[in-house]
């Protein structure tokens, strides 16, 4: 269910370019009841979703030591290979790029807090995507999601959809810290009317099922934003304390030359010292239960599952996933991941690779475009996120509210994840949970081995978290 536009089974069709029939072909368009131009659309529609990460992943990354160029550059590339490997060989819809609170830690946790020299910080990152991939080749995560119960699954889903739609609220400062309630409503702005009235009719847009509804809402709401006066760059309302990226961005043009200067440094044999042990696990786990429930989590919400009930082509995806994770470091950036904004283009109507290769494809250009991106405020992305957070929504009716057992740890993921503000933080408590309850509910039998040992390393990174 959830919104599509145009998304009708339809044949190649005797008026079909011969480039639209051999992708109608190689990704099976058809065959999973979309087009050619619906797929190139919610391509569109992920790219613009996510572009922010071209400016706001150098921004975050910029403290730690690597220039804001360099990581421009790293961004620009890791995005590229990652999600147009992720068309091409995992034909998944899925977008691929340095992800957001892993870099955080990168940066502010490891190496301002814990003072770990950059270089073997980029080693530790390393060293968790050789870990990430031998885990891939061995099939494990596929394991993992398989001993997953499918009440917990669908609260995955679901929290990763309010988790988006809280996003999108807070890009758009319509949704603030207060100090008596926590959060609160903010106060009316030219910045949120402006995001109110894009909103409007980007939802008009969808209701009336207008092809690439999300995508013209975010140029629209684009446009409504001249008058206010400046433009905004998404870095700034995505992350309280970002550096201002128009002190970053070279702003005496629109062009910016690709920056190389950071690769390949990175200090291997540091990174193995006794001491980094607990930063390769924190990066490697925390890659691993973000992918894992981005993928569960869309997979549930589009039903973008094989005939055995798995997210399909899981296990192309796993190693798509492991390989842009551990080219991550040599090009200079923290670890990728799938992004959750992947969502926006297959609430569009995507729904095969041709999604991710046109997402892929699109960061290319801003190898020497970059400061294009700061064009395009957080307020215009802000509704296609919330939007897809509803779309993301409804498997919350498929959850079993009847057994205790099965329903809490599906709320607690439902509302964690969201509320910690961390996928990670949310699914491991969840996870947590489901086996301790299954436990005094005297059904410790119905926990798949796999599920113990997860459980054991989300209690683990917990602690690390807490410590």
């Amino acid at each position: 269910m959830g919104y599509q536009t145009d998304v009708e089974a339809r044949g190649a069709g005797q008026g079909q370019s011969w480039l639209a029939a051999a992708l109608d072909r190689y990704f099976r368009i058809s065959h999973f009841g979309s087009t050619v131009r619906t797929e190139i659309l919610a391509g569109l529609t992920t790219f613009l979703a996510a572009s922010y990460v071209i400016v706001v992943n150098p921004a975050i990354l910029l403290p730690a030591g690597i220039p804001f160029s360099a990581g421009v550059t790293a961004t620009v590339l890791v995005s590229f290979i990652g999600s147009c490997a992720m068309g091409l060989y995992a034909r998944s819809p899925i977008l691929v790029a340095p992800g957001m609170g892993i870099n955080a830690l990168f940066t502010y946790t490891m190496v301002l807090g814990a003072k770990v020299p950059l270089e073997i910080a980029l080693g530790c990152v390393l060293w968790a995507g050789v870990l990430f991939t031998i885990m891939a080749i061995l099939d494990l995560r596929t394991a993992v999601i398989e001993a997953i119960p499918a009440d917990l699954r669908y609260g995955i889903a679901c929290g990763i959809g309010l988790f988006i739609a809280l996003i999108g609220l807070v890009n758009a400062k319509f949704i603030v810290s207060n100090a008596d309630t926590i959060v609160g409503l903010t106060h009316f702005s030219p910045v949120t009317l402006t995001f109110i009235a894009g909103f409007i009719v980007t939802v008009a847009l969808v209701v009336r099922r207008l092809p690439g509804a999300m995508m013209l809402g975010m140029i629209i709401t684009t446009l409504l934003a001249i008058p206010i006066g400046r433009w905004w760059g998404d870095g700034a309302a995505f992350n309280a304390g970002t550096p201002d990226l128009h002190t970053l961005v070279n702003w005496s043009g629109l062009t910016a030359a690709p920056d190389f200067s950071f690769v390949g440094k990175i200090d291997l044999l540091g990174a193995l010292q006794f001491a980094y042990a607990p930063f390769i696990f924190v990066f490697l786990f925390t890659n691993f239960v973000e992918a894992l429930s981005t993928f569960l989590g869309l997979a549930e919400a589009a039903d973008l599952k094989d005939e055995n009930g798995m997210p399909r082509n899981v296990k192309q995806s796993m190693h798509v996933d492991a390989v842009a994770a551990l080219i991550s470091a040599p090009l200079g950036t923290s670890p990728a991941t799938v992004y959750l904004e992947s969502g926006a283009g297959i609430a569009q109507g995507g729904r095969t690779g041709l999604v991710a290769l046109v997402s892929g494809l699109l960061f290319l250009p801003f190898l020497f475009l970059s400061p294009l991106l700061s064009l395009v405020p957080a307020i215009a992305t802000a509704p296609v996120l919330i939007l897809t957070g509803l779309f993301m929504s409804e498997p919350m009716g498929r959850i079993q509210w009847s057994s205790m057992e099965d329903a809490i740890p599906a709320f607690l993921a439902i509302v964690l994840i969201p509320l910690t503000f961390s996928i990670t933080l949310g699914l491991s408590l969840a996870v947590i949970a489901y086996v301790l309850l299954k436990l005094l509910a005297g059904k410790p039998g119905e926990v798949r081995p796999v599920m113990w040992f997860v459980a054991v390393l989300a209690a683990m990174l917990v602690l690390q978290v807490q410590a």
